[in-house]
C-alpha cells in the first residue's frame, strides 16, 4: 500500500470537500438569502453587530472556501473558517441541541472539524501552496 499517496489523496479530498461547503454556503448568503436577508437572519438569531457579520461571514465563507479549493493559504483559512463556525455554534446552534433538522450543531461542529483538520495537515502536494512554496522543509512549509 502506498501510504504517502493515501495521505495525499485524503488531504485533497478533505481540502476540497470542506471549501465546497464554505464557499456553496458563502454563495448562499450572498445570492440566495442576500446580505440584507443574511444580516436580517443574524439579527434574529442574535447575533451581534449582524450588519457587520453577515456580508464578513459571507465574505470569508465563499473566499475561504475557493482558498480551500485551490489549496492557497489554505492553514489561515482554515483557521478563520474554523473560528466562523465556532461563533455559529455558540452564538446560535447550541441551545437547540444535536441535530441540524431542529437548528441544532451538527453541521457547524463538523464543519469546524473540518477545518481544524484542514488547518493542522495543511494543503498538502496538491495545492496552490504546495506549488508556491515549494517543498516542506522550506522557511514557508507552514503555509503549504
Amino acid at each position: 500500500m502506498n501510504q504517502p499517496a493515501l495521505t495525499t489523496s485524503a488531504r485533497t479530498i478533505l481540502r476540497v470537500i470542506t471549501g465546497f461547503l464554505f464557499a456553496a454556503h458563502g454563495w448562499q448568503k450572498f445570492n440566495e438569502w442576500t446580505i440584507a436577508g443574511t444580516q436580517a437572519a443574524f439579527t434574529q438569531m442574535g447575533v451581534p453587530a449582524a450588519g457587520l457579520a453577515a456580508p464578513a461571514v459571507a465574505t470569508l465563507e465563499l473566499v475561504g472556501g475557493i482558498a480551500l479549493i485551490v489549496g492557497v493559504l489554505t492553514r489561515v483559512f482554515a483557521v478563520l473558517l474554523a473560528l466562523d463556525m465556532l461563533g455559529a455554534l455558540f452564538l446560535v446552534h447550541v441551545s437547540a441541541g444535536v441535530f441540524a433538522a431542529t437548528g441544532g450543531y451538527e453541521l457547524v461542529l463538523l464543519l469546524a472539524g473540518a477545518a481544524v483538520a484542514v488547518a493542522l495537515v495543511g494543503a498538502g502536494k496538491l495545492s496552490a501552496d504546495r506549488a508556491l512554496f515549494g517543498r516542506a522543509n522550506s522557511k514557508l512549509s507552514v503555509l503549504a
